[in-house]
């Protein structure tokens, strides 16, 4: 839908007709021999078409994939309140005895058990149009609002149920809506029965680190400056490790005689069990990305460590995703689009993407394939520097208006963003003033953004004496130390070596695994001294918060002490 602003004028116009028509016909006196019961029944009949209308728009948008329409379910829900509060006005001012008497509308509910069931059927839709508004979402959060609103299934059961017992003789009316109401529930019981019959992929406890060598198989230009490299077993045996889409591995490599290790996503689904894949960017400055591109071949044998990463999504957590990307941010975000279209999982992705010039659109002829091939998959895409190029879609960068007209609920998904930080830090703004609540709210910036590719500065951690002990700042050399404060043992340092190496040439067992900085088996409370690491990855801000180091990553060069 091209002008979603004159759609939403079409239907707030054409849900107020009705009410100006029983206006006109009742200023011209042509209601009938009882006007009063006429306008009751119009107005009760109209209640329940919009709450049908209502009911219909996720029917209509499943089946069709015109997702436009989310934005009438709110206007039919508030359409089929106002008249639904005109009903019980009417009724309650006009038909009584003592008309706008509480006392004689309590006892005629009692008499006449159909206006029970109505009355709790409009007291029902009470907090539905309190709590409709985009700040209401807001402020109760998604799956609770998802959650509240599953009210209206109950309204609409009542509404037909108070219009059964109301009709004295032809009820053939009512059965026509209690028909209707019966295939749009069974809709939403089908669906929810072939989403429960599907093969569910289960949140486990975290994968087991994995280091080993790899083969790199192939090799694919995406675009100018970026390739997707494959790697498998060099024996042709199924990958040694598992991993969530969205996670990442750790390269080691060595770059001018220089032993260096870089994180890259898996781009690939945990469905390919043979293979996975990374897809690189070329920085001009780059010092990783620049190696594999220059260096990596077919063939070549390569040092991995996986999977790590917590910027996953399986399936299980949601109905429903989107998924907003930039540049070759894409990566993570496609290991999770290609896990669900292989999964056949129904729930709707709306899958957002930033690039500059159409030959920078990554997986561009994949996307527009999954996109033709699941009806659940909603692409849009948006290009920064389309001038001068035959681009006919959307334009510059992501804005509000193109968030809205995207994604229409925006606030009742999560929301998963990755790439620069230039683009994500906006885009979350944008997010966070559109409603979206901060924990639905996922980022990960990738790595070129995350950790500069040219000889990054080392992160560096100090910590004060927390504790009455004596710690050695030298040996007998007047070298310094790494003392451990638990065995009460100290060792020389050495500046080129991490701290568990020192340890192990020491004759020591801490526990590690990975070496890479990305498992935290290896982390321990640094008491005294001050440690750089060059990877961090397995540290939170409460590890920090607490001088938690990886000993696998920290150097010194002067005297340190660890709780270990």
């Amino acid at each position: 839908m091209k002008d979603i602003r004159f759609a939403k004028f079409l239907v707030l116009v054409n849900g107020g007709v009705p009410l100006v028509l029983l206006g006109w016909d009742a200023f011209n006196g042509q209601l009938g021999a009882n006007p009063v019961n006429f306008a009751i029944l119009t107005t009760g009949m109209l209640t329940l078409v919009f709450l049908m209308l209502t009911l219909l728009v996720t029917p209509i948008r499943k089946l069709t994939g015109w997702n436009w329409l989310i934005f009438s379910r709110r206007t039919f829900g508030l359409y089929a309140f106002f008249y639904g509060c005109l009903h019980f006005l009417i009724f309650f001012g006009l038909s009584l005895d003592h008309p706008f008497s509480v006392t004689n509308a309590v006892s005629e509910m009692f008499k006449r058990k159909y206006l029970f069931v109505g009355i709790t059927a409009l007291l029902l839709m009470v907090p539905l149009a309190i709590t409709s508004t985009n700040a209401m979402i807001k402020r109760l959060g998604g799956p609770r609002w998802r959650a509240l609103h599953k009210l209206v299934y109950l309204v609409a059961i009542l509404g037909v149920i108070h219009f059964y017992m109301q009709v004295k003789a032809d009820v053939r009316l009512p059965l026509a809506f209690a028909a209707v109401l019966t295939i749009l529930l069974g809709f939403r019981l089908v669906a929810s029965w072939r989403k429960s019959a599907l093969p569910q992929t289960t949140a486990a406890t975290p994968p087991r680190i994995w280091s080993g060598p790899l083969r790199v198989v192939s090799i694919v230009e995406e675009t100018p400056d970026v390739r997707t490299f494959r790697f498998a077993d060099p024996e042709g045996q199924p990958l040694p490790f598992k991993h969530q889409p969205g996670q990442y591995l750790v390269l080691s490599l060595t770059i001018d005689g220089k032993k260096v290790k870089r994180t890259y996503t898996i781009a690939s689904s945990p469905t390919q069990s043979s293979y996975c894949e990374i897809t690189v960017k070329r920085e001009e400055n780059g010092y990783g990305s620049r190696h594999l591109h220059e260096t990596f071949r077919p063939g070549q044998v390569v040092n991995v460590t996986a999977p790590a990463g917590r910027f996953t999504f399986n399936g299980t957590e949601s109905r429903s995703i989107v998924l907003i990307a930039g540049g070759v941010g894409i990566t993570p975000l496609m290991s999770i689009l290609r896990h669900l279209t292989a999964q056949s999982w129904n729930g709707d992705i709306h899958f957002i993407y930033s690039a500059k010039t159409p030959r920078d659109i990554i997986f561009r002829r994949e996307l527009d394939d999954l996109h033709k091939r699941f009806p659940n998959l909603r692409l849009h895409v948006t290009l920064t520097r389309a001038e001068g190029t035959d681009w006919m879609g959307k334009h510059g960068r992501i804005t509000a208006k193109f968030l809205n007209e995207a994604v229409p609920d925006l606030a009742m998904h999560p929301i998963y963003i990755c790439g620069p930080i230039t683009m994500m830090e906006p885009t979350i703004q944008l997010l966070r003033e559109l409603g979206v609540p901060k924990e639905q709210i996922k980022s990960e910036a990738f790595v070129a953004a995350k950790r500069a590719e040219t000889a990054p500065p080392a992160s560096t951690i100090s910590a004060a004496f927390v504790a009455p002990v004596s710690i050695p700042s030298e040996d007998d050399s007047g070298e310094p130390t790494l003392t451990f404060l638990r065995s009460g043992k100290s060792v020389p340092l050495v500046p080129d070596k991490t701290l568990l190496e020192i340890a192990e040439d020491a004759g020591l067992t801490p526990d590690f695994e990975c070496r890479s900085g990305i498992c935290g088996r290896c982390k321990h409370r640094l008491v005294a001294g001050s440690v750089t690491m060059e990877v961090e990855d397995a540290l939170d801000a409460s590890d920090k918060s607490q001088n938690l180091i990886l000993l696998c990553q920290a150097k010194a060069t002067a005297s340190v002490a660890i709780d270990a």
